[in-house]
């Protein structure tokens, strides 16, 4: 699940996923007055009851209407038999501790993984 259409092309050109793409045309953002029903919920609903999705990856912006909108999401689809799970993030390949903030540091800390 993506934020926006154009939000596919550079997870298409990675080849590491071979599923479909949920678009929802923006992010719950109350100070810009958007709303879940300004967003392509009910389509997500309706995939979700229609067809065979065994998971859904939530790669939505790490900022705080990202972060509301994921959970609005995860809230809606809990009772649904589907895996709900998200992207890592963290610091980028090549980038260094001192030029990463302290979110991006807590999301790198808080997603790694055992070697």
């Amino acid at each position: 699940m993506v934020e926006q259409p154009t939000d596919i092309l550079p997870l298409e050109k990675t080849g590491a996923f071979r599923g479909r793409y949920h678009s929802l045309g923006g992010k719950i953002s109350p100070l810009d007055h958007v709303g879940p029903e300004d967003l392509r919920m009910e389509e997500l609903l309706e995939r979700v009851d229609g067809e065979k999705i065994s998971e859904i990856i939530f790669a939505l912006p790490a900022d705080v209407e990202g972060e509301a909108t994921t959970n609005y999401i995860v809230d809606l689809l809990r009772s649904k038999p589907v895996t709900l799970t998200r992207i890592a993030c963290g610091i980028p390949a090549g980038g260094g501790l001192e030029s990463a903030d302290e979110l991006t540091l807590s999301a790198a800390l808080s997603g790694r993984t055992k070697l």
